[in-house]
Formats: structure tokens, C-alpha cells, sequence
């Protein structure tokens, strides 16, 4: 447990961003998992753009290495280009 003050605003500080960051991350694999579940093109192309907002956003946040955040684009947009 910190002592000096500063140490404990901080201890609070990352508390809350913790739990922003676990929002955003949470809501980005959400969106993902609805473009792989989704059965007809429309709605994938819906929850695909859906998806891509999340991603950028996360990694703008620095939540996501940006090769992770291409390579879920890449595979999503892949993936509902091949539906029918």
C-alpha cells in the first residue's frame, strides 16, 4: 500500500483507466465476435464497420499492438467479402 500521497492518487488513477480500458477492450471483442457470427452479408457488413470503429478506437487507446489491429480488419473484411 503506497504511503506518500501522489502514490496513492495514482493507485486511484489506474484504477479508473483500468476499468475504461477493460470497457473498451470488452466492447471491441464484442463487435468482432458479431461479424463471425453474423448469417447473411448485410448484417456482417453492418457489424463489420461496427467492428472497425471498435478496433481504431482501442487502438488509438494504445489498448492493441497495431498489427493486431490490421490483422482483425484484414481477417473480418476477408471473411465477410466471402459470404453470399
Amino acid at each position: 500500500m503506497p504511503n506518500i500521497k501522489s502514490a496513492k492518487k495514482r493507485v486511484q488513477v489506474i484504477a479508473k483507466k483500468k476499468v475504461a480500458n477493460n470497457d473498451y477492450r470488452a466492447s471491441m471483442r464484442t463487435a468482432i465476435k458479431n461479424v463471425e457470427k453474423a448469417t447473411d452479408k448485410d448484417s456482417a457488413l453492418k457489424n463489420l464497420n461496427i467492428a472497425v470503429q471498435r478496433i481504431d478506437k482501442a487502438l488509438s487507446k494504445g489498448l492493441v499492438h497495431r498489427n493486431y489491429a490490421a490483422r482483425q480488419k484484414s481477417r473480418l473484411t476477408k471473411l465477410v467479402n466471402n459470404m453470399e
